[in-house]
């Protein structure tokens, strides 16, 4: 009988770090729950902290870029990395915060779909290049994303991919367990394109 992967260093219980209560909290009104990579990362809660602090900035209402945009090119940024568990949370992400799930299904076909706009395809382009290893981003990048986004846009963006290029390799690191609630996402809406809970299953 196959057995379930264990964690590589279990997420820990949120009253752990009673300090960490109003971080925590806002991982739960972001999300509906805390995430195992920070219940992993407490262990350190200055981390914690900071990066709660980040991705707030990140996705904070008054950005030029939706936010809800936002998630999707932290989802290309992510595929691009690699990382299973982050594809799982930003595709539920985009649809918390209202992408129409049959754009999220389209994601992989974006340069192509009806469902997305020239200056989004252009967007997620640069943002699977700036995920890339060796990174992928040109001039020529640049170029197009001008024709769209503002240099304040632009920064966003790179911003996003930027903080998803940390949670990518700490979750792949760590093989973080996926929570139940992205795990449905991933197999409701990205399985057909390859995805797999793998080592993040608990």
């Amino acid at each position: 009988m196959k057995t379930k992967p264990t964690a590589r260093i279990e997420p820990l219980p949120a009253e752990h770090s009673p300090d960490l209560k109003d971080a925590f909290a806002a991982y739960v009104k972001a999300l509906g729950f805390i995430p195992n990579s920070m219940l992993i990362l407490q262990r350190k809660p200055k981390i914690v902290k900071a990066m709660a602090l980040l991705t707030a900035a990140i996705w904070e209402p008054d950005g030029e870029v939706e936010r809800a945009f936002k998630r999707l090119l932290a989802h290309v940024a992510s595929r691009a990395a690699g990382c299973q568990y982050c594809m799982a949370h930003t595709a539920g992400g985009a649809l918390l915060f209202g992408i129409d799930p049959k754009k999220v299904e389209a994601i992989w076909d974006f340069r192509t779909s009806p469902l997305y706009s020239e200056a989004e395809r252009v967007a997620l382009d640069f943002a699977i290049a700036a995920a890339s290893q060796p990174n992928g981003v040109t001039d020529e990048h640049f170029a197009e994303m001008r024709k769209h986004w503002s240099e304040t846009q632009i920064v966003e963006i790179a911003a996003v991919v930027a903080v998803f290029g940390f949670l990518n390799r700490w979750n792949d690191t760590m093989g973080t367990p996926l929570e139940e609630e992205p795990i449905e996402v991933g197999e409701k809406y990205l399985a057909s394109h390859g995805w797999r809970v793998g080592k993040h299953a608990r």
